[in-house]
């Protein structure tokens, strides 16, 4: 290796998204100004590291995706390091650090770091630090921030053991005994999901962290009027103190304008994760009324003459858009709109100081600046504290910038979170917050993560409408707040109602349609099959089925899969099915209430519990508002479809308001049933989720 074998140390990192990337980036640049080297490397680059020889310490940042599983960039190393034939020492030599980044609003909580850090302990490896999981529902900063802070001073005291040990290698005995009674580095910051753990009083570690951190200078005071802080404005203690803000990120995108002549890249370029197919919109259908609360719609798309195949509890991605009058005020506010069908090519500046910069992979080599503003570049995105100091850079008032190097800054973490990440802060709204910040398209290019394509839940089954899919959402509002005057709809499903309008509303005055038709709109999806939210391989076994609201999705093509395969096959036993939907009104948002009807008449459905939580009633004993209180009502029954009858149980729809209150229900169902402890009884509901026997597919 090229570093000081003394200073250096390994940092990997596995990302999905670019979190994990992006907090390694900032430990290999803080690194120097401790007189350290980072050797830093995706944890997928397995040629270019060796943690069967590596001697000196080893920092890895891992992110958790999907249902609790290792990014995809960390799938190799863990199946490599899952062998069973390896020793329990075959890491004994190897000290290490791990920082796991997950949402706790899931249930596999930071899984990913989780699974890495077990078995690297398995196999003999120990930390020098202790191991940090960072929570992305709260912000990943109120554990990340510390975590770094404190990961100078047990990377020195892991050198310093280090060097004990390498002075007394000539006497084998002596440095066996070393290693064994030498102690473990803990770190003195409980770090953990619960922030309330977080300790910062450490002085120790807090003047460590000056020789990273810009202390800037007070010369600002909030006006004495001003008693309330808001997004462009602090008060004291806040405002009259001098700040800890992070070091300036390295630019390293160089953008360069061209002619106008050509096309953009098919959509289908942006798209790694398996083949795109471009499909007819055939049919949209709103399932609420005008005076619901959400506005639900359910869209066929017409897959019959592709390759797309789906299961029954699959999900499928649609890549869509951002909204075409925010790209144009963001063009229009960077003073670009004379430059939106340029198109732009991007290099990597010569001499920059990024670790690894290279072409980001999200942006193609050649296209418009409209087309990556539009499709490549999430510009809804919360901005990291990271691209909060550099838009400092770019703001020429004072007070602005002041009051943006307060948000990014360690003292101003608690505004950053109410101002920014909880009110769903993006970058046109700081651009209007702070009408002097004024961007360049590269310092863009550089921060804004890639442009997600949005999942959707299949609400159909291919066995019983061959060559159709369908799906169903409720269309995301965003209102109209302080920091945005204008209501907004979510980037997706805004997108896609504003597409199927004309079929949605065929009489109004549509442009391009011929005999009254209107024109058939076509989207992008690719799919994203799901290997266990599906139905019990034997027909014989019972399941339960709990979807309020567009959580129903799924099991509609459940009971439209059950209902073809009943037709076709008089012969078979079928297990007994339970539903349990809720809604706001039985007259407003009661989705696929003529169908539901159906599948109960024919048999395909044997149970079915509805409730309202927003309708009045005139009984003496008020009715259950929600699912969860249904279920409670049918707590023999659905013992005996788990334990007894050995069944499945499936949730599909919100995860904190409902899939949470789903799972306690069970819990007090079992506790109560098998007459066993709470504790005992959350051990058989883990038991059955191991055993894919209890299933979720939420969101938050």
């Amino acid at each position: 290796m090229c570093c000081d074998l003394k200073r250096r140390f390994l940092l990997l990192y596995a990302t999905q998204k670019g979190q994990a990337k992006a907090i390694a980036e900032e430990i290999w640049q803080q690194a120097g100004a401790h007189g350290l080297e980072a050797d830093m490397h995706c944890i997928s680059e397995m040629d270019k590291y060796n943690l069967e020889t590596e001697k000196d310490p080893v920092v890895i940042v891992i992110s958790t995706t999907g249902t609790g599983d290792p990014p995809d960039t960390a799938r190799k190393f863990v199946k490599k390091i899952q062998d069973t034939t390896l020793p329990p020492d075959h890491f004994a030599h190897l000290q290490y650090g791990l920082l796991g980044l997950g949402d706790s609003e899931y249930t596999f909580f930071c899984n990913g770091g989780k699974t890495v850090d077990q078995r690297l302990q398995e196999l003999g490896a120990q930390h020098f630090y202790d191991t940090g999981l960072a929570d992305d529902c709260v912000g990943l900063e109120l554990v990340v921030d510390p975590w770094i802070d404190g990961l100078w001073l047990a990377l020195k005291e892991a050198f310093k053991l280090q060097k004990e040990r390498e002075s007394m290698s000539s006497d084998v005995d002596g440095v066996s005994s070393s290693l064994s009674a030498a102690p473990q580095i803990v770190h003195e910051l409980n770090l953990s999901s619960e922030v309330q753990n977080l300790k910062l009083e450490d002085k120790e570690l807090r003047s460590s962290d000056v020789l990273t951190q810009k202390l800037v200078d007070i010369n600002l005071v909030a006006s004495t009027g001003d008693t309330e802080p808001s997004l462009v404005r602090s008060v004291p203690p806040l405002s009259q103190s001098a700040l800890n803000i992070p070091a300036l990120p390295p630019e390293y995108i160089e953008v360069q304008f061209q002619d106008t002549h050509g096309e953009n890249p098919h959509l289908s370029s942006l798209i790694s994760e398996g083949t795109t197919f471009e499909v007819p919109v055939t049919k949209a259908v709103q399932l609420t009324s005008k005076d619901a609360i959400k506005t639900a719609l359910l869209l066929e798309l017409d897959i019959a003459d592709t390759d797309f195949d789906y299961q029954p509890g699959d999900a499928f991605c649609v890549i869509c858009p951002n909204n075409v009058n925010e790209v144009e005020e963001l063009l229009q506010i960077l003073g670009l709109s004379e430059k939106g069908e340029c198109f732009v090519c991007l290099k990597v500046k010569q001499g920059t100081k990024k670790k690894g910069a290279t072409h980001p992979q999200h942006i193609p080599e050649r296209s418009t600046l409209k087309f990556i503003l539009t499709w490549c570049l999430e510009i809804r995105a919360i901005p990291k504290k990271a691209f909060l100091r550099a838009l400092v850079e770019c703001t020429s008032e004072v007070g602005e910038k002041r009051r943006l190097q307060e948000l990014c800054s360690r003292q101003g973490a608690s505004d950053y979170t109410r101002f920014i990440r909880e009110s769903n802060v993006c970058l046109l709204d700081l651009l209007h917050a702070f009408p002097s910040c004024r961007p360049s398209l590269n310092l863009l290019i550089e921060h804004l993560p890639k442009l997600q394509a949005r999942s959707y839940s299949v609400s159909s089954s291919n066995l019983y409408q061959p060559g159709k899919l369908r799906f169903v959402f409720s269309i995301v509002e965003f209102p109209a707040c302080p920091t945005r005057p204008v209501s907004q709809k979510g980037v997706c499903t805004g997108w896609l109602a504003e597409l199927v309008a004309p079929l949605l509303h065929p009489n109004k005055n549509t442009p391009d349609t011929e005999g009254g038709s209107p024109s058939i709109e076509k989207i992008s999806i690719f799919a994203r099959p799901n290997n266990t939210f599906h139905l019990p391989a034997d027909p014989s076994v019972p399941f339960v089925m709990v979807g309020p609201g567009t959580g129903i999705s799924p099991f509609i093509g459940f009971l439209q899969h059950r209902q073809k395969l009943r037709e076709e096959h008089t012969d078979w036993e079928f297990g007994e099915t339970w539903l349990f939907f809720g809604c706001r009104h039985q007259d407003r948002d009661y989705l696929f209430k003529d169908e539901l009807r159906c599948f109960l008449e024919n048999g395909t459905l044997t149970h079915l519990k509805v409730c309202f939580s927003r309708d009045s009633s005139t009984a003496e004993v008020a009715p259950p508002k929600y699912v969860q209180d249904v279920i409670r009502l049918y707590a023999k029954e659905v013992a005996r479809v788990l334990l007894t009858e050995r069944g499945y149980f499936y949730v599909c729809g919100d995860k904190k308001h409902m899939a949470d209150g789903v799972s306690d229900a069970v819990v007090d169902i079992l506790s109560t049933e098998m007459e066993v402890d709470k504790l005992e009884a959350m051990k058989i509901l883990a038991m059955l989720r191991e055993a894919k026997r209890y299933l979720q597919d939420v969101w938050t």
